[in-house]
Parts: structure tokens; C-alpha cells; sequence
């Protein structure tokens, strides 16, 4: 029974070790850029099970200040980038998730911002969930309000999101590391129990040998 227990508590340890590489935190795009600047609109949706392996395609549409519609900008997929409208030709690169398919950051940067680019963008991940016997298909959107400035001002909700993202990121760590410590406490001790047992079952049948020697001396 203790074997199981130790078996079933090393598994544990390992699905937390994968928890910890694959740690993903959503974090909202900042909104202000400034004209003449590079800018990164940030898109991050993370699985809810990261041990279920996955592949993403993304998009991004645009609609500017005063349009009704939104358009097609760009495609990210496992042969790479496709921008899509010509206002961003040469001014668009990937800034997410790199050498996986498994997309979980589609943030893209812009170079040379213009006032042009104003407006509101959406980001689309088209996510293919594979588990043993059945796939998933899922979509996830995301909106970034971007308002272009001729000079920096950085805001309150810049700085508290950036700080939150901080916290965040800090506190998923240590909380791995004290499930960490837990485990590693717990096969510990049940490896400690684990050799009692084992001592005390071979001293209870060289304690049973002994006595049924002693039976047959003294019956002869």
C-alpha cells in the first residue's frame, strides 16, 4: 500500500513540475502608443488544462476610429505570419508564442505607429483541443482599445496592469514552489514508512522462525 502511495505522490510532483514550465498568465494589452514608436498589441489566452495537448491558428482584425466594420489584418498560423491588409504591409511582426504550435500569446508588434492607427483591434484564437479519443474545437477573442499620442503618458491603468501581471506571475511561482516542497515532504515521509514497515515485517518473520525452532527443539 505504501508503494502506491509513493508512486501516486511522484506522479503528483511531476504534473506540478509540468505546471510550472508551462505557467501562463493573461495580462491585458496596454493602450497608449506613441506616433513615430514601436508598440506591442498583447493577446494572451491560456488553456485551463495545460497538460492537454493543443494547436492554435490567430487572427487580428482592425476597425479604426469611424468605421463601422472590422477588417482582416492578419494571420498567424504553423507556417507563420500573412498580413492581410495593405495599411500594415512591412509595419507588422509576431511577437507570441515562438517554435510551438500550441499558441498562447498571439501578441503581434507594430513598427512606425501612425495616428492612422487608432482604433480598435481584435484578436481571434482558433484553438484545437486533442485528447485521447475525441478532438475539441474552441474560439477565444480578445479587444485592444488603442488610442495613438504624439507623447508619452503613461496612465494609472498602465502601471497597474503591468504591476499586476508582476504579482501575478510571482504568486503562481511561489505557490508551485511550496506544492513542491509539500510533495517532495510527503514521499519523504512515506518512503520513511515505507522502510519501517519493510524492517518490521522481516523482524516479526525472523521473530516467527525463531520461535518455531524453539517449538521443535523443545518437543525433541
Amino acid at each position: 500500500m505504501s508503494a502506491v502511495r509513493l508512486l501516486l505522490l511522484s506522479l503528483l510532483c511531476a504534473l506540478f513540475v509540468s505546471l510550472c514550465h508551462g505557467a501562463c498568465a493573461e495580462v491585458d494589452s496596454d493602450t497608449e502608443a506613441v506616433a513615430g514608436k514601436g508598440f506591442k498589441l498583447g493577446c494572451i489566452s491560456c488553456k485551463m488544462r495545460p497538460e492537454v495537448e493543443a494547436s492554435a491558428t490567430v487572427d487580428w482584425y482592425f476597425k479604426a476610429k469611424g468605421e463601422a466594420d472590422f477588417a482582416h489584418i492578419y494571420n498567424y498560423d504553423e507556417e507563420g505570419q500573412h498580413i492581410v491588409d495593405e495599411r500594415f504591409e512591412e509595419r507588422v511582426d509576431w511577437s507570441g508564442s515562438k517554435q510551438s504550435n500550441d499558441i498562447q500569446d498571439a501578441s503581434i508588434y507594430l513598427f512606425n505607429v501612425t495616428f492612422n492607427d487608432s482604433g480598435t483591434y481584435r484578436c481571434f484564437f482558433h484553438r484545437l483541443l486533442t485528447y485521447e479519443f475525441y478532438e475539441y474545437q474552441t474560439v477565444v477573442s480578445k479587444l485592444v482599445h488603442l488610442t495613438v499620442v504624439a507623447k508619452a503618458t503613461r496612465g494609472t491603468a498602465s502601471i497597474v496592469s503591468e504591476v499586476m501581471m508582476y504579482v501575478s506571475i510571482i504568486g503562481l511561482q511561489a505557490w508551485l514552489y511550496i506544492e513542491m516542497v509539500y510533495c517532495y515532504r510527503k514521499i519523504s515521509a512515506a518512503g520513511e514508512e515505507a522502510l519501517r514497515e519493510s524492517a518490521n515485517a522481516e523482524y516479526l518473520a525472523i521473530a516467527s522462525e525463531s520461535k518455531d525452532n524453539c517449538g521443535v527443539q523443545v518437543a525433541e
